[in-house]
């Protein structure tokens, strides 16, 4: 039946494992794009379209793809006649993880089991609205009811971290930064000079130079650490290899300082060199480095223009990234300076090469390179089990840091609740097929360190 208490789940093994060693695991969100003031704040939203339609650009493309026009998705459309618009969308979107993840979310946090249509949407307009209305609905609240031990947002190493700052009081959940520092690696945007006269100030010194940029990093990553942070993101369309040349990075960082135009070559071994560097650096921290890679942003320049980034015009790359990644490692590794680090790839067509090369630079750390869940386009059924069966069968899926919302909204903790379930029903598969012993606690520990107890352990959060 529809999201009844066994979907997806085929055979009484795999509703064993999903009731009796994952379903209750508290989550650790490790990588998300919540709002830290909004937490603080502890903000009620006014109607569901606010809560589940703003900034989700999953849901705009497909909007999108239904012929709905832009007011109604990015634009100043009434927030009803939005919501109605997403309930005359989702009706079509048949085997699309959204079509679960919206009646999962309304069955899971508004106590709502009915299908969302065109016909019925009004009448669910007015029960979300009134359950939002509820004390228990605050982002504050939400958190807690989804048993969420754990949040690391994503920030830029010139945010003030105010409100993580002043979240450190919060005791039923932390909330930590993640260090983020796309915009001083793409040396190709207009914006560089004016963002390194920004990290200059936040730094408290002159960035004059290459290494003067690095001893600024160093220092907001210092600052970074006071405030509980762990982690670090990377977001790469690519990645180029290079050999690591100090000197060269510092002629095409003055090159930049003095205005005059660089070329791709110059920009792709900047890249390179900086990540070899920040690299360096969170392996001193104690950081994980995390390596989204393949995404190619703002395709659509008539969108980008008119709304910014972020908007839904994002898509997959197609070009070769493990060249690039090996020799990034290999430099590191060469003096030990390689941090643990999660490798996310865009195309599925990367997950063998990344999963085979991990094994090449496994050591010392258990799981020290870890192959990251199944990312945005391939956060789906299908995509979540190639996933865990390619980790599963190049590497160790037993050490495996699970699942993440990757979401800007408080209502997608559900999501970890659909990965749970096909990862306790591909596991059965295996049992079923005698790839693996009918042994629920055995292979129910394993379920449970994948789903909470291996991120709780390897990012160190002092749980």
């Amino acid at each position: 039946m529809f999201l009844d208490k066994d979907f997806l789940l085929k055979s009484e093994f795999a509703k064993k494992l999903y009731h009796e060693y994952a379903a209750e695991q508290p989550i650790i969100d490790y990588h998300c794009h919540l709002d830290p003031q909004e937490i603080y704040e502890n903000k009620k939203f006014t109607n569901i379209t606010q809560a589940w339609l703003g900034g989700d650009h999953y849901k705009w493309r497909l909007m999108r793809a239904n012929g709905v026009p832009e007011a109604l998705i990015t634009g100043t459309g009434d927030d009803y006649q939005k919501f109605l618009a997403w309930a005359k969308t989702i009706e079509a979107c048949i085997g699309n993880p959204l079509y679960v993840w919206t009646h999962l979310e309304l069955k899971r946090i508004f106590g709502i089991e009915e299908l969302l249509n065109e016909e019925n949407a009004p009448s669910i307009w007015e029960k979300a609205n009134k359950k939002l209305q509820e004390d228990d609905m605050s982002t504050r609240s939400l958190i807690k009811q989804m048993n969420v031990q754990v949040i690391c947002t994503t920030d830029d190493p010139i945010d003030s971290l105010t409100y993580h700052l002043k979240l450190q009081e919060e005791q039923a959940f932390k909330v930590y930064p993640t260090f983020r520092p796309d915009k001083v690696i793409n040396i190709q945007q207009d914006e560089y000079l004016g963002y390194l006269k920004e990290l200059s100030e936040k730094s408290d010194m002159a960035i004059k130079s290459y290494q003067d940029l690095l001893v600024a990093l160093e220092k907001r990553m210092d600052f970074f650490s006071t405030m509980g942070c762990r982690l670090s993101d990377h977001s790469f369309a690519t990645l180029k290899p290079f050999a690591y040349d100090r000197l060269l990075l510092s002629g095409i960082f003055d090159k930049k300082c003095a205005g005059i135009p660089l070329n791709k070559e110059e920009v792709d071994c900047y890249q390179f060199g900086l990540a070899a560097d920040l690299m360096r650096l969170y392996h001193k921290q104690g950081w994980t480095a995390q390596l989204h890679l393949m995404a190619t942003r703002n395709n659509n320049q008539k969108l980008y223009q008119t709304y910014g980034p972020d908007a839904g015009a994002d898509a997959l790359g197609d070009k070769q990234i493990e060249a690039g990644v090996s020799r990034l490692f290999d430099e590191l590794n060469q003096k030990d300076e390689l941090p643990k680090t999660i490798l996310y790839s865009l195309n599925a067509k990367d997950y063998l090469p990344l999963v085979a090369l991990m094994g090449c630079f496994q050591s010392e750390v258990k799981g020290k390179l870890q192959f990251g869940s199944a990312w945005w386009f391939n956060d789906t059924y299908s995509g979540m089990r190639y996933q865990l069966t390619t980790l599963a069968e190049g590497g160790i899926l037993g050490n495996f840091v699970g699942m993440l919302t990757d979401s800007r909204s408080f209502l997608s903790y559900p999501r970890h609740e659909y990965f749970r379930r096909i990862l306790c029903q591909l596991v059965s598969e295996w049992v079923e097929e005698g790839q693996l012993p009918e042994d629920d606690h055995y292979l129910g520990k394993i379920i449970a360190k994948i789903a909470y107890g291996n991120a709780r352990d390897y990012f160190d959060f002092g749980l």
